[in-house]
């Protein structure tokens, strides 16, 4: 079998090198300035390692790519033997013997397997070499990555003597990815992992994301959806598994898998799969077995069970405990370990219900079961206490479980802070939840420390080249891996370090991206969720464009509880939900009261009037108002500071980072209005500064002369301007056209158009007959109708304008899309 399987991995991971697209992310290794070469003119000439492995062997390769793309220079590669000053790769029972007396833990606790030391000493017979070890093959490489990593930031690299271990044992990265090649809120592609319910029949895309994994100190990934496919697991499958995991193996990433609760009743066989069911245990354990007998180093299991619709243990009556510590047997003999998510509610709630409260569902359910979980189980917990959203608190249960493993988990994905259309660099906001003190002098990290509990993040990456479809979105996977090895790190370290390794040390580009990055969160929470209502977006839907009702008056609990008088809601424990007591009484006390409630959490954790005011002193619906006009502001002055940047970033990701900013500040202003108009007419207050429902620069598509196209009523109404926009339904095209009436001279004409995914319309403006822009909108929302997921701007820049042009718009629907308008813009230059 093992000669069967060698043969289909070898053919499975050939693949054909590519130009430099974004793949590289931040591990380019772009030749340094003489300056700077000239600082490590004294690095050996030659790197031994000391082992055979094939973590070792890449730790080796590494370095020598490294050093020769930064610095011009390859190194001799030996084996075993030190002939000359080199640097050493080694782990540390055989490195120690060839330079000192000593024991591993006179360097590194014992909890630090994945710890690395850097230091330079005395080998055999050769002075100063520099040794880099570790009790670890996979420490030794991640001590490499961290010597090439100083060397590209034109950091001291020689004379050190440093160690580094992680803070945390569990560093692990899940993927939503269907057998199918789909990938659940995957916005990048098709899947690295899978295409028509087979493995790709070309892993070198998985090998290449192994070594960035590396490089940040990942040492695990679930590789499929959490609403998981049986056949996974099944015998046919398992050798193209097994194919997957020898593609990570190289880079010291152990592979697991999500698995359905239900499989023992779906794929084995039997009448039931209740947990506690002597066969149900009996046939997991078999499978197991036979996992571990094509993946000897198989990492583990996530489940997600009874959420969102997936079977579980409820189903018998049985506990999260008896479903975990069931599978935890059946993996613990093999050193696996079990992943089950605290991600666990009733989506049917009764809204009417004001006691109802999904944000009490993960503690309600999981402290009471604390200290009964076997210790291979790793309770998952999502960081705040409903679902990624743009701010949330920091959920309870990580200080209601002292005596049960954790692991928190982040959304690198960007589900619901933009989808990687938009730039929301995360560091700040997980920053701020690993910072928190759920206990007096006890952050979240400190919780999170040590060989038992760790740090996971949904990723998501897919075939596009920049791996996650906005260049910048990689600074969310990079800053994921430094904070789960090191939470002391800073938001603006990370931010610095991510610009520098991928956009080089020009001071004027790591100056501009460093500012957009750690702006970009409260910019994004600006435009669309204010003072901790959540994001405020199509909750029932794609979770990416505004949709206030979305969340209103269903089963799925993220409500807000917006009417005429108000908004928030009461989570206290004195007129709420409750949910204020699952904290520690410290921190209960500052959030049941409004006074000392924060104001960006205020709608969390209370229900006020749109009069309330702030302790900025501004009133709520003032706020709502003014941050909404803000963040599109700030939105449309990312595209100009980016733009202060062309010639000093490569052609190719200047224009891919454009396109998506272009895109962000024209959906900034789609946000802006939707949420402003909506608020304005349930509170009926007016907006101080008198802006909210007037446009003067705009000429509202319905309004226009029209010849084939036809108005329609958008839906929900505040997703169009006016509510309304007009469609064509003409195979060979439909024109609105209006006169210009203004001054003479130049001016930037936007056009809010409806781009959906199941069409590809054509659009041509005309002056007086003359064409001055066209294009095709294939710019793949996830939208399958005209509304704020679908709603685009295309802006066209520099126009003569004089009194009495015509203006027209010409759009030739496709397919289901029909080449839909919602109004023009017209701005002086």
């Amino acid at each position: 079998m093992k000669k069967y399987l060698s043969v289909i991995c070898v053919w499975m991971t050939l693949g054909m090198l590519h130009a430099e697209d974004g793949h590289e992310a931040w591990l380019p290794y772009a030749p340094l300035s003489q300056t700077a070469r000239a600082k490590y003119a004294s690095l050996p000439a030659s790197v031994v390692v000391l082992g055979d492995s094939a973590v070792l062997m890449k730790a080796q390769e590494e370095l020598i790519r490294g050093i020769r793309g930064m610095l011009g220079r390859t190194l001799r590669a030996e084996r075993e033997s030190v002939k000359e000053r080199a640097i050493v790769l080694g782990t540390t029972p055989t490195s120690l013997g060839r330079i000192r007396d000593g024991t591993m833990d006179s360097i590194f606790p014992r909890s630090a397997k994945d710890g690395f030391w850097i230091s330079e000493q005395k080998i055999d017979q050769y002075e100063r070499c520099i040794l880099i070890t570790s009790p670890s093959d996979r420490g030794v490489l991640y001590g490499v990555f961290a010597f090439l990593r100083k060397i590209a930031l034109g950091e001291e690299a020689l004379g050190l003597n440093e160690v580094q271990s992680p803070h945390a044992q569990i560093r692990w990265v899940d993927h939503w990815d269907n057998l199918n090649g789909t990938i659940e809120r995957g916005y990048a592609g098709p899947s690295i992992f899978f295409e028509n319910d087979n493995v790709r029949s070309d892993l070198t895309r998985v090998g290449e994301y192994g070594r960035l994994l590396a490089s940040i100190g990942i040492n695990g990934i679930i590789i499929n959806n959490v609403n998981a496919n049986p056949r996974v697991i099944q015998d046919e499958f398992l050798p193209q598994l097994a194919c997957i995991a020898d593609a990570f193996r190289p880079w010291g990433i152990q592979i697991g898998v999500s698995v359905d609760l239900g499989s023992p009743q779906k794929i084995g066989g039997l009448k039931t799969f209740d947990p506690l069911d002597p066969q149900v245990a009996e046939w997991w354990q078999k499978r197991v077995d036979e996992i571990y007998r094509y993946i000897p180093d198989f990492g583990g299991f996530t489940v997600k069970a009874d959420s969102e619709g997936r079977v579980g243990p409820s189903s018998y009556g049985r506990t999260p405990t008896d479903a975990a510590n069931m599978l935890a047997r059946a993996l613990k003999p093999h050193g696996g370990i079990l992943f089950y998510r605290a991600f666990v509610y009733d989506h049917n709630l009764d809204w009417r219900n004001p006691k109802n409260d999904r944000a009490r569902a993960a503690y309600d359910i999981f402290q009471p079961l604390d200290g009964k979980f076997d210790e291979n189980v790793i309770i998952q917990i999502k960081h705040g206490p409903i679902d990624f959203q743009v701010r949330e608190p920091v959920s309870p249960l990580f200080a209601g479980l002292p005596n049960t493993r954790k692991a928190i988990e982040f959304p690198v994905m960007q589900e619901y802070t933009g989808q990687q259309r938009h730039l929301c660099f995360l560091m700040p906001y997980w920053k701020n939840v690993l910072d928190f003190d759920l206990r007096p002098n006890t952050p979240v990290s400190n919780i999170l420390a040590g060989s038992k509990d760790g740090y996971v993040a949904v990723v998501n990456v897919g075939m596009e080249a920049n791996w996650l479809g906005h260049p910048m979105g990689m600074a969310n996977l990079y800053g994921f891996g430094r904070l789960a090895w090191d939470p002391n790190l800073g938001a603006e370290s990370i931010a610095d370090e991510w610009t520098r390794l991928t956009f080089g040390t020009e001071l004027k580009v790591v100056q501009t991206i460093k500012s957009m990055l750690l702006s970009s969160w409260e910019t994004y929470e600006n435009y669309t969720g204010p003072l901790g209502a959540q994001t405020l977006t199509d909750i029932t839907g794609s979770h990416f464009g505004p949709n206030v009702q979305a969340s209103e008056r269903n089963g799925w609990g993220q409500w807000h509880r917006a009417d005429e008088k108000g908004i928030g809601m009461d989570r206290t424990a004195a007129t709420g939900t409750g949910f204020v007591g699952q904290y520690p009484t410290p921190v209960a006390t500052v959030y049941e009261s409004l006074q000392t409630t924060p104001d960006n959490l205020l709608l969390w954790f209370h229900h006020v009037p749109y009069t309330y005011r702030l302790h900025s002193g501004k009133t709520v619906i003032q706020h709502i108002y003014d941050s909404h006009y803000e963040g599109a502001q700030k939105a449309e002055d990312y595209v100009d500071q980016w733009k202060s940047l062309e010639g000093l970033i490569d052609e190719l990701r200047y224009l891919q980072v454009l396109e998506r900013l272009e895109f962000q500040a024209g959906h900034a202003r789609v946000w802006r209005d939707a949420i402003c108009n909506y608020f304005h007419k349930i509170s009926g207050i007016p907006d101080a500064g008198n802006r909210v429902g007037i446009y003067p620069d705009r000429i509202e598509a319905e309004a226009m002369q029209l010849q084939g196209y036809t108005p329609i009523n958008i839906v929900p109404w505040e997703n169009a301007s006016g509510g309304k926009g007009i469609e064509c339904t003409v195979p060979t095209g439909c024109s609105a056209s209006f006169r210009f009436d203004r001054s003479p001279g130049w001016y930037d004409m936007d056009v809010e158009y409806f781009d959906q995914n199941n069409g590809e319309s054509r659009f041509r403006v005309l002056v007086n007959d003359q064409i001055v822009d066209e294009w095709i909108a294939n710019n793949h929302l996830p939208a399958r109708k005209p509304g704020g997921d679908s709603s685009s701007r295309r802006r066209i820049r520099g126009l003569a304008l004089r009194p009495g042009d015509e203006i027209r718009i010409k759009g030739i629907p496709d397919k289901e899309e029909h080449a839909a308008l919602d109004f023009v813009s017209i701005h002086p230059k």
